[in-house]
């Protein structure tokens, strides 16, 4: 069976830390170029697209929303993409997805070419 499984999200402080990582299963992520969108509760038709790491030369992108904090990275050992979220703002509330996309270079916050999705994990930064 072919999915993504993500884990780590949950309830942390502004300012605070959390890494999100997604683990494939039946497939080898780099293969794909990996993307991390957001949703936010009660704006499910808005999509954010948070990251990317391309599959063709590990290139990074990130929206300016999250530059400088967030960092995407790749373990093709473990076959897992990792989000590290740093000094996080309330704003930074939201379900955060994965996504295994074919195109060979990254297309921030397009899901068109988007194979395979992570289950969600919620992430809320309160005090």
């Amino acid at each position: 069976q072919l999915q993504l499984v993500q884990s780590g999200g949950g309830l942390v402080q502004p300012g605070g830390s959390l890494t999100l990582s997604c683990a494939a299963s039946g497939f080898s992520l780099d293969s794909y170029t990996m993307s991390w969108f957001r949703q936010v509760p009660g704006k499910e038709r808005e999509r954010e697209g948070v990251s990317c790491i391309s599959r063709s030369d590990g290139s990074t992108v990130y929206a300016d929303s999250v530059k400088g904090r967030f960092t995407i990275s790749r373990d093709n050992a473990r076959n897992t993409v990792y989000l590290q979220m740093n000094d996080l703002k309330p704003e930074d509330t939201a379900k955060y997805y994965c996504a295994a996309g074919s195109s060979s270079w990254c297309l921030l916050g397009v899901d068109t070419f988007v194979a395979h999705w992570g289950q969600g994990a919620l992430v809320t930064v309160s005090s």
